[in-house]
């Protein structure tokens, strides 16, 4: 038999090691996995629990690291005295030193238990420091990406669904924390035992255990090639997962649409031939994993057969003894879970760094729209667009062209056109959901970046066109422009946009729930609950994007009657499609492409005889047909 030097093969097994646990994250983690660095910034944030983590895992292998060797000592105990007892067979001596040795086996197997129970222990406080840490760090990350998405402009929620942004903030976050969680902590088990056991073989023959480890350059090498497979298939496997969020989203949000236009058959076929490909992708990536086990129990396998022949030669020879054969058997079996283990550390750590990647594509945006203002002075009222400019960034429509006006504090603001002339534009800029281009958009004289972003949108009551009602109740929904109003105050409020009577005819009255996206109540409720959430803000400007659209013509006149007295003395701008002649409009803007085409008061703009002229006279002509 070829003798080894101990120099030689400590470099020998040096090589194997780095091979198998570091140089393979170094060799992908330069290209795969950089995007995990990202995490070291919680790491640092809770080294103290991955400390006591890694402590604790040390102390858990120690002890585990110990029950061989005591096994061994009981093996030998007997082979030992075998001899023995069987010379003195009949004899009472043979009976004493059969009770010997059972005494003594006896404390051996009683070694063997405190040895499992502290393992146990220290087992127990690695999973509460290491795996408490993922959770911290998966609460934090979450937490982090759900921030990054409120401060995006709403450029950004256009150019990307719902389903994927729902995909990355849940699928994606809970890989990376198997990464941050079981992965780290079976990663660290794993070179803790591994240096362990190495050592303790080596204590006992470096010959044997250069035989007995090795099939790890082979490890190595298959990790190496796999890896790569596992990133590219767990990447495809993420976005496809995305597109199925979507559409699960698209078509929940949308199935009475659905149901009305009976395309239930056609969706279910689009949603299973996208099942069908998560399936194709996920059976693909199972298949690659399925490759490490068996591999790694082949491997296994070998280096038992090879303790045990190698071994048995160096026990005829008297170089070890037969309770070391017992020994390094234990010990390679020891390192059954940890070498099968690395197939799955490598294919949780390749997932997590394609999860991590597609995370970091959001929280490396910069939001378009950025709270530099410091300005939070009182707003009076006074609105000036001068020269404002626009086109959206996100479609490069040229929305506003040169727009000029001025309104005085307490007046109010009609702004008419058709379908796409810009109008919703406007009310946009005035929240700053987007910035401008070219021109400037000034609050009693101050250019509007300069005020603190959440000062400004507080002072500013907005009802978009679709006014968006959340899962909450009624009373919910409207205190959601003043969380702390009182159950009085949101009654007036709900009076003042003529919902209170429909609200008391729910089940629940102000406590029914109104469902997703308000679907329980009707288009007119819906915004007439958006105008009494703006109103109960008490803001200093008051924007209406088409509010009235859904309502009927008594509850309109309700609604008007109410605003003239609720509006006074606020800075007031609606959108419309009609002309609302009683709310006594100080200045009339129409627009048409993005320009300016008529301005003025009411009998101005009607002796124009242009497009807000052709307006009234046909809503005029429309309001003597219907029946008195």
């Amino acid at each position: 038999m070829v003798q080894i030097g101990l120099p030689d093969l400590k470099a020998y097994l040096w090589a194997a090691t780095k091979a198998d646990f570091i140089g393979f994250t170094y060799r992908q983690g330069a290209r795969k996995l950089k995007e995990l660095v990202y995490l070291n910034k919680f790491f640092k944030k809770y080294s103290g629990k991955l400390l006591l983590g890694i402590l604790f895992v040390s102390l858990s292998n120690y002890f585990r690291v110990l029950q061989p060797r005591v096994i061994r000592e009981a093996l030998d105990l007997v082979i030992d005295n075998l001899g023995v007892y069987n010379l003195y067979n009949g004899s009472t001596q043979q009976a004493s030193l059969f009770s010997q040795i059972g005494t003594t086996l006896i404390i051996f197997g009683g070694l063997v238990l405190l040895f499992a129970f502290m393992m146990g222990v220290f087992m127990y406080f690695m999973r509460q420091t290491i795996i408490v840490m993922s959770r911290l760090i998966e609460y934090d990350l979450r937490k982090e990406l759900f921030e990054k998405y409120e401060s995006l402009s709403s450029s950004f929620f256009k150019q990307h669904n719902t389903g994927d942004l729902m995909s990355r903030i849940s699928e994606d976050v809970s890989k990376v924390r198997m990464y941050v969680g079981p992965a780290l902590l079976y990663g660290i088990n794993l070179v803790s035992l591994f240096v362990m056991v190495i050592w303790s073989m080596l204590q006992v023959s470096p010959e044997l255990t250069l035989y007995a480890l090795m099939p790890l350059p082979i490890l190595s090498i298959s990790i190496y090639y796999v890896s790569n497979l596992i990133n590219k298939k767990s990447e495809q496997i993420q976005i496809q997962l995305a597109e199925l969020n979507s559409t699960s989203q698209e078509v929940y949000s949308g199935i009475r649409m659905i149901k009305s236009y009976v395309q239930e058959i056609p969706m279910i076929k689009f949603f299973r031939d996208q099942s069908q490909d998560y399936l194709v992708k996920s059976l693909g990536l199972a298949k690659v994993n399925a490759l490490f086990f068996p591999l790694m129990l082949l491997l296994i396998g070998a280096s038992i057969i090879i303790t045990v022949y190698v071994g048995g030669l160096q026990v005829v020879s008297g170089s070890i003894s037969p309770g070391n054969i017992a020994e390094f058997v234990i010990y390679v079996n020891m390192l059954t879970w940890p070498v099968t283990a690395i197939g799955w550390i490598a294919s949780i750590v390749q997932q997590a760094s394609a999860s991590q990647k597609r995370i970091n594509e959001f929280l490396k945006l910069t939001p378009e729209i950025e709270n530099l203002g410091t300005n939070k002075t009182p707003i009076k009222g006074k609105l000036e667009f001068k020269d404002v400019t626009f086109v959206y960034p996100d479609s490069g429509t040229v929305a506003l062209k040169n727009v000029n006006f001025t309104l005085k504090p307490g007046q109010r603001l009609a702004i008419l056109g058709k379908t796409g002339s810009g109008k919703s534009t406007i009310a946009e800029l005035l929240v700053r959901a987007y910035n401008i281009e070219k021109g400037a958009i000034l609050i009693d004289e101050t250019p509007i970046q300069d005020f603190e972003l959440n000062h400004l949108r507080k002072r500013i009551g907005y009802v978009p066109q679709d006014g968006f009602l959340f899962s909450d109740t009624v009373a919910g929904n409207i205190s959601f422009g003043k969380p702390d109003a009182s159950q009085d105050e949101i009654e007036q409020f709900a009076k003042f946009a003529a919902v209170h009577d429909d609200i008391l005819q729910l089940d629940q009255g102000y406590q029914s729930m109104v469902g997703e996206r308000g679907v329980t109540l009707s288009g007119g409720q819906k915004q007439r609950v958006s105008i009494a959430r703006a109103l109960i803000k008490k803001p200093e400007i008051i924007i209406l994007d088409d509010c009235l659209s859904a309502v009927d013509t008594n509850t309109e006149q309700q609604i008007l009657n109410a605003f003239n007295t609720v509006l006074a003395n606020k800075t007031t701008i609606i959108i419309t499609h009609r002309i609302y002649a009683q709310l006594g409009f100080d200045h009339i803007i129409v627009l048409d492409e993005g320009k300016m085409v008529e301005q003025g008061s009411h009998s101005t703009l009607l002796k124009q005889k242009g497009f807000y002229f052709e307006l009234f006279e046909r809503q005029k002509a429309e309001e003597a047909e219907q029946p008195s």
